[in-house]
């Protein structure tokens, strides 16, 4: 096997054919530049319709957001509002169901629930998670189970789990 790359790459991906579901990210609060980049890489691969930031989140032009984004926090539509359960209230008239990924007393597996075709996905700060004026506004909360000793995984990495499975789940 090799590795493809330049046109072959462009060639075979466009192959791939993208799920229906829309998909929206929230950032509340995440403050850590890696987690915001990385999660506008994100973004691009999963094809999301927008990644809205709000409160204290790392925004651009931060040097490290943009090393860790590659370029991808200019593909992506992305916006700031200062409070994630107006951003959430905004989507929901569109439409929107909003899902937490949070641990909560009510949180569904994330492979256990139904998604709808229009879905947001909001994450929290790195520390704190979810604030409950946000979860007050979500449709639902789902939560990635944890075998090893932590209680949770970084936020990037379980917004990309995530994000992948609400997308490819039928």
């Amino acid at each position: 096997m090799r590795q493809l790359r330049g046109k072959p790459l462009k060639d075979f991906l466009k192959q791939v054919k993208p799920p229906e579901r829309e998909l929206v990210f929230i950032l509340q609060d995440v403050q850590d530049p890696v987690n915001v980049g990385a999660a506008f890489r994100i973004a691009d691969a999963c094809r999301v319709q927008e990644l809205i930031l709000t409160g204290i989140s790392a925004q651009p032009p931060h040097p490290l957001l943009r090393k860790v984004a590659r370029g991808k926090h200019r593909r992506v539509k992305w916006g700031y509002t200062e409070q994630a359960a107006d951003a959430i209230v905004s989507l929901k008239a569109d439409g929107y169901t909003c899902c937490a990924l949070e641990l909560t007393a009510e949180s569904i597996r994330y492979d256990e629930a139904d998604y709808p075709d229009k879905i947001c996905l909001i994450v929290g700060h790195e520390d704190h998670g979810v604030t409950k004026r946000t979860l007050a506004a979500c449709d639902m909360a789902i939560f990635l189970p944890m075998y090893g000793a932590g209680a949770s995984m970084n936020v990037h990495v379980s917004l990309g789990i995530a994000a992948y499975h609400i997308l490819h789940h039928p």
